[in-house]
């Protein structure tokens, strides 16, 4: 394997793109056979990236999720096409907006008093993970930027997502594919069947098993020193510091555990948990968190017809969406095989679990509104199965 263009690759992300820092690892069989880092940790470039350093992971979080509340399934404490109102009452009597202008920019989400319908269908379980819930992204919502006052900043994840259930959604249910709130709901979901806090079920059941630690949601303080420096692009292209507004926007409260793009973790951290997923569930150290019939589901694409042409916005060509993840469906359109599953974040963190090969690849990177961090993505991918040459 002569992964010397990769590095090559990874190295021009500065000078090419503007990226300040960037971490890749590449994992086969349980074994790293891959792992660049470069750039700096901070603004002032005097403190050269280490593995030591933590990525707001965003939607990379996603994953992590969908492996919750499949292990939860697996056990029988959840249905996947169970109603989600089961779970959390306040989910029963959703209104759907009458218009949704999907093409608008900047997007207009619709509010509490925008003229709605009652949903012709219920929310279930699996409606959420594949995005087909009808579900909007308004993080900016007028009905939790109220809930954050009332709280003062203190609601937690459950009551933050029982006040969600009031934003209208933009689809009926089950229409449509759109990127959402969803998998945030979901977190609420984990916590009421489990009893248990999101970050401790996720710690118990994922992450101690795995002997990762470097996976958090309440980071500020104690972890603040090791998170890179956020950057992002502005409408020239160029790269420079974030004011921390967009940033923030995932942190609807201090309390709050976003399922959908909470976590902070390290390269090391997400590796372990992506290559337990390319080995049916079980990490390198023989632990299972999953078992191969749930991974199998995970990677198993859900989007047809309207669904795919939604998706297909998303601008990833040869994937459908699956439950919580993209689904590699077309062999002609990626140097990975068909059935390669993942997802990637807001600041350009990317997962790659590949179970015919047993081969993970993340990447992390600090630079929110960036679109380059697709083709980055992409370059990282075929240059990684250029190298090993399978």
């Amino acid at each position: 394997m002569d992964f010397g263009q990769l590095t090559a690759f990874m190295d021009s992300l500065k000078p090419v793109y503007g990226v300040p820092a960037a971490d890749c690892k590449i994992t086969r069989k349980h074994e790293v056979i891959y792992r660049h880092m470069t750039g700096y940790a901070d603004t002032a470039e005097t403190e050269p990236l280490t593995g030591r350093h933590l990525f707001r992971l965003y939607s990379a979080t996603k994953p992590v999720t969908m492996t919750a509340v499949l292990g939860l399934i697996e056990r029988g404490k959840l249905g996947l096409y169970d109603e989600v109102r089961r779970y959390l009452p306040e989910y029963d009597r959703m209104m759907v907006a009458d218009r949704f202008d999907e093409e608008r920019v900047p997007r207009q989400w619709p509010a509490e008093d925008t003229p709605c319908h009652l949903a012709h269908q219920t929310i279930r379980i699996i409606d959420l993970m594949s995005m087909t819930a009808g579900m909007s992204y308004d993080t900016g919502a007028k009905a939790l930027a109220d809930l954050r006052e009332e709280s003062g900043g203190q609601a937690d994840t459950r009551t933050v997502i029982a006040r969600m259930a009031r934003l209208p959604l933009i689809y009926e249910p089950r229409t449509r594919w759109a990127y959402s709130l969803g998998h945030d709901v979901l977190a609420a979901v984990v916590e009421v069947v489990s009893g248990m806090r999101f970050s401790d079920y996720l710690k118990q059941y994922l992450f101690d098993p795995l002997e990762t630690e470097d996976f958090y949601f309440h980071w500020k303080g104690a972890h603040e020193a090791r998170v890179c420096a956020m950057y992002m692009a502005d409408a020239n292209g160029r790269i420079l510091p974030e004011d921390g507004v967009l940033s923030g926007s995932f942190q609807l409260t201090d309390r709050y555990e976003s399922g959908g793009a909470g976590l902070v973790g390290s390269v090391d951290a997400y590796s372990a948990f992506a290559d337990a997923l390319c080995h049916g569930g079980v990490g390198r150290n023989g632990a299972r968190i999953l078992s191969e019939e749930m991974v199998k589901l995970l990677g198993t694409s859900y989007t047809t017809g309207q669904m795919s042409a939604d998706f297909r916005q998303t601008g990833k060509p040869g994937y459908e969406y699956g439950l919580g993840v993209r689904v590699l469906k077309d062999a002609s359109a990626s140097m990975s095989p068909v059935g390669e599953f993942g997802w990637d974040g807001a600041a350009g963190a990317y997962v790659l679990m590949d179970p015919k090969n047993q081969i993970s690849i993340f990447y992390a990177q600090h630079v929110m509104g960036f679109p380059a961090s697709h083709e980055i993505h992409t370059k990282l991918r075929d240059l990684t199965y250029e190298a090993i040459g399978c």
